[in-house]
């Protein structure tokens, strides 16, 4: 750990849990706001996405206060866009799953062959940001479509 900036590291981990957080909350709000006839699998997949979400938030303090660090109180940015339709959601859903990537990358970045715990903790998230935004990516395809979905 010797060869890292402690202190970036640290807030960059700082600015990954708040995110997390925020998905957890976003998430649960996202699962009480959907309604028709494909609810239930929709709300579980939400649901569980926060579930997810939290067990990232987690893992991140733990590296945090491992580091010898405080972890923060924080939450990321929540706003309210009072659209509800399930496009309208995985929509923005998608634009919060590139952001956490975008952060998990700027931490692999940081500490690419300096430190192999923070760097492997970080591939992972990469690998699991990544697939997120592949699995959201499908369900805004329309049946049938092969195409990647572009927003």
């Amino acid at each position: 750990m010797a060869d890292i900036d402690k202190n970036e590291v640290v807030a960059q981990l700082n600015r990954i849990l708040e995110s997390e957080l925020a998905g957890v909350v976003r998430y649960t709000h996202y699962s009480f706001m959907v309604f028709g006839y494909g609810r239930i699998p929709i709300v579980s997949w939400l649901r569980a996405q926060a579930t997810e979400s939290m067990r990232h938030a987690e893992e991140a303090g733990e590296m945090i206060t491992s580091m010898g660090a405080h972890p923060s109180l924080g939450i990321g940015q929540l706003l309210e866009t009072h659209k509800h339709d399930i496009g309208d959601i995985l929509r923005e859903a998608m634009e919060n799953e590139r952001e956490g990537l975008a952060l998990y990358e700027q931490l692999l970045g940081m500490v690419e062959g300096r430190d192999v715990t923070l760097e492997e903790y970080a591939r992972t998230m990469v690998h699991e940001e990544q697939r997120h935004l592949w699995e959201v990516d499908k369900m805004l395809r329309k049946p049938g479509d092969i195409e990647a979905f572009h927003s």
